[in-house]
């Protein structure tokens, strides 16, 4: 995540933070962006939960551009971000301050049960998996909370990294439930003003 996406991110984090109400992250990877989150949330005396199966998204895996060899395990042939997900947070010293769910989000938001101050969505790029995390999550945005979305992008030569999200993004604001708050490079902050996804 560019510098600015990543203040951008922060900024909605700590003001999502202040409804006193959990924070959430889909797609977590090796927790770069869950550090902001996991930030924010201390300083509020909130959570910050974060939702992953671990095995990488679809840009991640094996003979495509965003492949890292150093996230496969040898052992079973597959990538496995958990290991590097638990350093990155003991590095920063935020480990008390996360609750990792490790799991595939539709399954994770079917069981869900409260609201939430922030939903970020950075999973997976198909329009399958991003409509699933929308569908699945959105609807837990506590009124005047935050729905933050990243990797949108409106050419459709970014067909593999960032249609999928534009998509999700074009369809909360034509919901009449969010309303834009900002957009910085590819991340776009959407605050709950209605009812419904």
């Amino acid at each position: 995540m560019p510098r600015g996406e990543g203040l951008a991110l922060y900024a909605a984090a700590t003001e999502a933070a202040a409804l006193g109400l959990p924070l959430l992250e889909v797609g977590t990877y090796c927790g770069r962006s869950t550090i902001l989150l996991a930030d924010a949330a201390r300083a509020a005396g909130v959570s910050a939960i974060t939702v992953d199966h671990h095995r990488g998204s679809e840009e991640q895996q094996p003979g495509w551009e965003y492949h890292d060899p150093e996230t496969v395990d040898p052992e079973i042939g597959l990538m496995d971000t958990l290991p590097t997900f638990r350093r990155t947070l003991r590095g920063a010293g935020l480990e008390e301050h996360v609750i990792a769910v490790v799991g595939r989000s539709p399954q994770v938001a079917k069981v869900w049960g409260g609201a939430l101050g922030l939903v970020f969505i950075d999973g997976g790029h198909t329009d399958e998996h991003a409509t699933a995390d929308y569908e699945g999550w959105a609807p837990h945005v506590a009124e005047g909370g935050l729905l933050v979305i990243h990797d949108v992008f409106p050419d459709p030569v970014d067909i593999m990294t960032g249609q999928a999200p534009y998509r999700v993004y074009l369809r909360a604001l034509a919901s009449g439930a969010f309303t834009e708050v900002s957009a910085v490079d590819s991340l776009r902050v959407l605050r709950r003003t209605g009812a419904g996804i």
